[in-house]
This record gives structure tokens, C-alpha cells and sequence, in this order.
């Protein structure tokens, strides 16, 4: 159906029924909502070209993704962010523009992004400590959300994060609690901000209990399933043994879980795990009762948020900078029990 079509239907003009799916104020509500009513029995979509040009607007939404074997975008987890976002933006409208260049050019790809107006705003992702991409956004004055935050940005910026120092400080405690004091961290690579958090929280809880890590039991790397088999055959192998783990990754902690059963121990009685991010639309945590202990925290809500705010801030571009703070959730699985009795 054509948009002079459900004019014709709906006995409107072309330009009014144009105003209010686009959100124009002098449109009534009785009428937006009777147009909205009669484009969704239709399945009505507006033309995103016309939209554009009546607009000004690009009407799409960019991510730059570097290419590199060495950064935590690789990890197969950004799918669910990407999913999450997309669906806040095919409901506002709007396209995806995923552009995937060397790390080196993501300066000069942020620039050609601007200059050619291809897009109304940037999602941008795995911030280090100091990124001096929020710099460069903020000087091109291109609208953009961070997925995550940088503890060193010197310019204010909107962000949507998870409280990666809590979970992890949470996640310890409560293998502390257990009496597991052979705690190993299987963290992401240490350059980017959220696995700095993660590492300041479980070092934060060992101290609050008086307990020094011991640095042969915390490696860091890109969060996969052999990055866990790897720390843990290393691990299991020293005359003292960790007796839990606490994994970055769901990934890393199957890795894990696979080292530990190759080892004869059982899971959850010779050797705990808990884990993160262990709410992935693709990779289940069990199916009734999770098989890990997690720190629970949705990367699909976390896409819709950081898509929500974006559009947000393209709407009202004076706003001041935007926050939302997400807290995970400690949920138990199978993965943990008790200290042995012989390591308490």
C-alpha cells in the first residue's frame, strides 16, 4: 500500500497522514492514532528516502566495527547487542550502517561518515580506559551513545553501561562466602575499560576479606572458549589449584568447564564456576535451571537502551549528556558449591 493509498482510505490528505506517522505536533492525537491504527492493519511502512528528505535526515544509524584479533569485538556476543538495537530502530524508522574497517583507519572512517552525512548517529563500542574516539565524535559534533565507558574521556558524552565493578565484586563475595579462597579470573583483555572494572571489583572483595589474588591465578585475553580451556589446564596444574573460577564470558567459562572435566573433577563439587553474560539469544545457560552461576546481564536490552538513547538525543540534540547505569544479577546454577573441605 501506498502512502496516497491509505490517505484515500483513510479520507486525509497525503501530507496529513505524511505529519503524523512522522510525529509532527499539529496533527491531533485522534488522528495519529487512527492513522497509526490503519497503517499497522496494512503494514504500512513510510518510504525511508521520502522520510529522509522531508526530514533532513539520513535516517540510518552507524556502527564502525575495527577488524582486529586483538579487541573484544569479535566476540560473537555483539550479535545480540546488534539484534537488540535493531529492533528499536526498524521500529523508529530507521536503517543500520555497519561499516568494518582496520583499527588504524577508524578515525578516518568516522570522519567520511560525517562528511558524507550518511548517518544521523553512531553507536559506539568497546571503549578503552582513554579512547580517544569520544574525543573525536564530540569535535565532529556527530550525535553518538557509547556502549560502555571510558574512565579517562576528558569531554562529557552519553553512555549506557552495566556495573562491571559490582557484578564482579558481587560474583566473588559470593564464592568468598562459600569458602573458596583459590579464586581464579578469567578476564577480558585488560585494555578495555569494562575488564578493568571487572578485575578493580573482584580485587575489591578479596581485600575487603583480608586475601591477596594471587597473580598466577588471573589471566587476561579475548573472551573465547579456548582463551577458558587455556588458563584452566595452566591453572589446574599448579601445586596449588584454584578451586573456582570466575569467567568473563560464557565462552570462557565453557572453556573452563571442559579443562575441568578433562581433569576427572565435577563441577559444582570439585571445582566452581560462575561466569557473565550468560543471557545470549544464541547460546543458552541450561534450559529450567541455568548449568553456570552468573552475573546475568541482557547485551540485547543493553542494544535497545543505547538505540533509545541515540534516537533520543538525535530528537533534542541540546539535551545534556544521557546515563543509565544497568545492574546485573547474580542468578545460581549447577556450577558452584562449596570450598572442598580441604581448601577452607
Amino acid at each position: 500500500m501506498t502512502l496516497k493509498e491509505l490517505a484515500a482510505e483513510l479520507g486525509l490528505s497525503p501530507t496529513t497522514v505524511s505529519r503524523s506517522l512522522n510525529g509532527y505536533p499539529e496533527v491531533n492525537e485522534a488522528t495519529r492514532a487512527r492513522v497509526a491504527q490503519a497503517a499497522a492493519r496494512h503494514h504500512y511502512r513510510p518510504n525511508t528516502r521520502a522520510k529522509a528528505l522531508a526530514t533532513g535526515r539520513a535516517m540510518a544509524i552507524g556502527h564502525i566495527i575495527p577488524i582486529s584479533t586483538q579487541h573484544e569485538i569479535v566476540n560473537p556476543i555483539f550479535a545480540d547487542f546488534i539484534a537488540g538495537a535493531g529492533e528499536v530502530y526498524s521500529g523508529a524508522g530507521y536503517d543500520m550502517l555497519l561499516s568494518l574497517v582496520a583499527d588504524a583507519d577508524q578515525s578516518r572512517a568516522y570522519r567520511e561518515i560525517r562528511a558524507k552525512g550518511t548517518v544521523d548517529g553512531i553507536i559506539l563500542h568497546g571503549p578503552k580506559e582513554d579512547d580517544s574516539r569520544i574525543a573525536l565524535l564530540a569535535e565532529l559534533g556527530l550525535p553518538f551513545v557509547v556502549h560502555g565507558r571510558a574512565t579517562w574521556a576528558k569531554v562529557p558524552y552519553s553512555w549506557v553501561d552495566v556495573n562491571n565493578t559490582r557484578a564482579f565484586q558481587r560474583a566473588t563475595e559470593f564464592l568468598l562466602d562459600l569458602g573458596h579462597r583459590r579464586i581464579a579470573l578469567v578476564n577480558g583483555l585488560e585494555f578495555m575499560d569494562f575488564a578493568v572494572r571487572r578485575r578493580h571489583g573482584f580485587e575489591a572483595a578479596m581485600a575487603a576479606r583480608g586475601l591477596v589474588p594471587d597473580p598466577a591465578l588471573m589471566v587476561q585475553g579475548e573472551m573465547t572458549e579456548a582463551q577458558g580451556a587455556h588458563a584452566a589446564r595452566a591453572m589446574l596444574a599448579l601445586p596449588d589449584p584454584p578451586t573456582a573460577f570466575l569467567c568473563a564470558s560464557l565462552l570462557s567459562a565453557m572453556g573452563v568447564r571442559r579443562e575441568v572435566e578433562a581433569h576427572g573433577l565435577r563441577l559444582g563439587r570439585d571445582v566452581s564456576i560462575v561466569t557473565h553474560d550468560d543471557e545470549l539469544g544464541y547460546l543458552r545457560n541450561g534450559e529450567e535451571e541455568p548449568i553456570f552461576t552468573a552475573t546475568r546481564s541482557s547485551v540485547r536490552e543493553a542494544g535497545r537502551r543505547c538505540a533509545a538513547m541515540l534516537l533520543g538525543i538525535i530528537a533534542d540534540p541540546a539535551s545534556a549528556p544521557r546515563h543509565e547505569m544497568l545492574e546485573a544479577v547474580l542468578v545460581v546454577g549447577r556450577s558452584t558449591g562449596p570450598a572442598p573441605a580441604s581448601q577452607r
